[in-house]
């Protein structure tokens, strides 16, 4: 075992979301990461200065000096096909808008990305500052994708989320959701049914995404790109913080207004992002409470009713 190798400790958040996600499996990549870890420091000239605690939810960050001393991260994520080409989107960005990229090994699952102020992320900020940073940022990323993109458009994942939620109904508990399932059901076929545009979307673009830079004030992170129409990608903003909107009175007119702000701060379609928010929510909901994660599937749950 190389030095490297001894010196790699795996966070306790990460071996929790890991085992209970992925079981046998992401048991097999927290053990193989280490290895992993040595391989690209020797392949990039790389000195290790620390895992970064708690770190990705399912990935592995470290702080380390490129071979001139320049600091940069090492990122290592769970093989799984929503990130099989975070690399190819953040190359295509180069930068604008997101985290630069400095190299890429995707047999790996890993990529040396610039140093962000990982302990100052969007969230950091009042919410309303924080999502007019957002919306900025985001609209730096819509681009058009490259010619040939390996990117997944959105009406192929949507169909697959669609067909998850549908498996989703026979869980315990959901006897009350129905009637929201079946609209979410409903409301997706209705977007579907058009595709008002085609461009590079972050995916996953929240305030705990976005990190201060000193190029940028804030730069996008750990992106699952698509291709498709913005109102898709707003949507998830749409629902951040959930656990603060839910704590504010008349919650329902908040959320609300939440929606017309972001439709009109980045001149999307307010019933188009309504029906994303609904649909995308929906779905989180139900895969918290597939995965046993009760008290987040009620935020979403919660907040999707409220649409």
């Amino acid at each position: 075992m190389s030095e490297t190798e001894q010196r790699i400790t795996i966070p306790a958040r990460l071996q929790e979301t890991v085992r209970g996600w992925e079981g046998g499996s992401g048991a097999e990549w927290l053990d193989s990461l280490a290895g992993l870890v040595a391989a690209a420091v020797d392949r990039w000239g790389l000195t290790v200065e620390r895992v970064v605690e708690p770190g990705g939810q399912v990935s592995l960050v470290l702080y380390v000096l490129r071979a001139d001393g320049s600091p940069a991260v090492l990122k290592l994520g769970l093989p799984h096909p929503e990130a099989a080409q975070e690399h190819a989107a953040l190359a295509h960005w180069d930068g604008r808008g997101a985290v630069r990229l400095l190299a890429a090994a995707p047999q790996d699952g890993a990529m040396l990305l610039e140093r962000l102020h990982g302990e100052v992320p969007l969230r950091s900020l009042a919410e309303s500052k924080a999502m007019l940073e957002a919306a900025g940022t985001l609209q730096r990323l819509w681009v058009a994708p490259p010619p040939d993109h390996p990117f997944t458009l959105v009406t192929d994942y949507a169909a697959v989320l669609a067909g998850e939620i549908a498996r989703y109904r026979g869980l315990p508990g959901t006897e009350d959701l129905q009637p929201l399932i079946d609209e979410a059901l409903e409301t997706a076929a209705g977007l579907l049914a058009t595709e008002p545009e085609r461009l590079l979307l972050h995916g996953d673009f929240h305030h705990g995404n976005v990190l201060a830079g000193d190029r940028a004030p804030w730069l996008a992170i750990d992106p699952k790109p698509l291709v498709g129409e913005r109102a898709y990608d707003l949507a998830w903003l749409a629902q951040d913080r959930l656990d603060t909107l839910s704590g504010t009175p008349g919650p329902q007119a908040v959320a609300r207004r939440r929606l017309h702000r972001l439709s009109d701060a980045v001149d999307v379609d307010l019933e188009r992002l309504r029906g994303w928010t609904l649909f995308r929510t929906v779905a989180a909901g139900l895969w918290s409470l597939d995965v046993g994660d009760t008290g987040v599937a009620e935020l979403f749950l919660e907040f999707a009713a409220m649409l």
